[in-house]
């Protein structure tokens, strides 16, 4: 069957956001108000920047606005893995920080162990399963790779299952899997959309007042606080805490820091009993397998498949545009990969399609500062690994605006920036380029090129 057949009936929305248990909008702010803190952005950094805030100190008066809906954007179509790393992976945290990549993992322990708790605590049913994630291998130069990566793992005391190719494929069965590597207690699926409304719901309990269609147009100083101008009023707030993360920033320095690059995915139609039967899953891990260009997949609640990755998009100054939301490239491309991996699944169609941008740095993880006196705080940077961390960039957030060294703002991974990006046309000549040769080290059993060795040497090496 023609792969692309399987896309003729797809609907070109992100699958989660058309739950018919999504919320109504809330009004638009209308005229001026005053706030201790406001929180700019309804994704997950601003909600739980927001919740956060009331639990710390419920007298706060916390106003957060969203320009669209809220979790319209990366926070309601994502792929719905939550991880406990906050530096895109061990590998990636290991060549940055190796002097407090223990600390590191441990607080992104932690902060998904809290996120767990407040989902208990604030009653926010989002399908959350904490089933772990396999990375798995299909080349035979990468199953070395995970046994490196298993080895260097323990030295941390973190525990990852190491499955040949009979054991990965009793957990997911494909032909193309060689082995894999089980991650089972740092890795959680979740409905994206479901997080983010009851995120919303939870910061309305706690007594945040909250703005949707409401987008901040500009950022001044105001005396002892901050003005922020939205299209018809003010927020005159003592602090602010910018969660826009791809969106451009309202402190214009942020922003060579940024490139928003588009990522792609697919939902399946609910599997039948003998489809089920076909693939295994039973213990419904997340998967991703090892290439450079990726996919990850995953089962929803009602045994869909969700199958997104590979191909990852800049566009020329790094415009953020709904019309690049679909890519039909690319979701041919994606459905000729997923009947590779599952030829068992012939014949099962498609019902969604989506893309959206994601923001990137150059160190592929989050990063933290402040601006106009420590009355404003920022967190951006996530590259696509935020579901879970951007809970602990909000603490991050909260910190900086107290004023308060913790153990958060002691990291050098806090007190640090990444490299910025240069200006058009090296940003994105450089970008092609990268993304050329790591499609040429998945053709050439891994082997970097000179190019790939030398962002390497200048810490920008990216490896997933």
């Amino acid at each position: 069957m023609d792969p692309a057949r399987s896309l003729a009936d797809a609907r070109p929305t992100p699958f989660w956001l058309e739950d018919p248990g999504r919320p109504q909008p809330l009004p638009a702010l209308v005229g001026d108000i005053h706030c201790d803190l406001l929180v700019v952005g309804g994704g997950y950094s601003g909600l739980w920047t927001a919740l956060i805030a009331k639990e710390r100190d419920p007298s706060l008066d916390v106003v957060l606005v969203e320009g669209h809906e809220i979790g319209w954007a990366a926070s309601g179509r994502n792929g719905g893995f939550c991880a406990a790393s906050l530096t895109h992976g061990f590998g990636n945290g290991l060549q940055r920080w190796p002097a407090e990549l223990a600390e590191l993992e441990r607080l992104g322990a932690q902060n998904l162990q809290h996120m767990e708790e407040a989902l208990t605590r604030h009653r926010i049913d989002c399908e959350w399963e904490r089933t772990g994630e396999i990375d798995v291998a299909t080349e035979p130069y990468q199953l070395d790779d995970l046994h490196e990566v298993a080895e260097q793992v323990a030295a941390y005391g973190i525990d990852l299952t190491v499955l040949d190719t009979e054991a990965v494929r009793a957990e997911v069965d494909s032909p193309t899997f060689l082995g894999g590597l089980w991650d089972k207690d740092g890795v959680a699926m979740l409905h994206p959309a479901k997080l983010a409304w009851g995120l919303k719901r939870a910061c309305l309990d706690q007594g945040v007042r909250i703005f949707e269609h409401t987008r901040a147009e500009a950022l001044a100083e105001n005396g002892t606080g901050t003005a922020v101008r939205t299209p018809y009023g003010r927020v005159f707030a003592r602090r602010v805490a910018l969660g826009t993360n791809v969106f451009p920033s309202l402190v214009r320095r942020v922003r060579p820091y940024i490139v928003p690059v588009y990522d792609y995915a697919m939902m399946t139609e609910p599997l039948n009993a003998e489809q089920l039967a076909a693939v295994g899953w039973r213990n419904r891990q997340g998967v991703g397998d090892s290439a450079n260009q990726f996919h990850y997949f995953r089962m929803t609640a009602d045994n869909r498949i969700l199958w997104g990755g590979y191909d990852a998009v800049y566009h020329y100054r790094g415009r953020v545009r709904s019309e690049h939301d679909q890519r039909p490239e690319t979701f041919r491309k994606l459905a000729g990969h997923f009947f590779r991996t599952f030829p068992q699944l012939e014949g099962v169609r498609f019902t969604h399609t989506w893309g959206g941008a994601i923001d990137t740095c150059t160190r592929f993880s989050a990063f933290f500062g402040t601006a106009y006196g420590n009355r404003v705080a920022y967190a951006a940077g996530y590259t696509g690994l935020g579901v879970g961390a951007t809970r602990f960039g909000a603490e991050v957030m909260l910190d900086l605006l107290a004023g308060e060294r913790t153990e958060r703002t002691a990291l050098a991974m806090v007190r640090d920036k990444p490299l910025p990006f240069p200006p058009e046309p090296f940003r994105w000549a450089g970008i092609e380029l990268t993304k050329w040769s790591l499609d040429r080290a998945d053709h050439r059993a891994g082997r970097r090129n000179l190019w790939l060795k030398t962002m390497d040497r200048l810490g920008l090496g990216f490896d997933s």
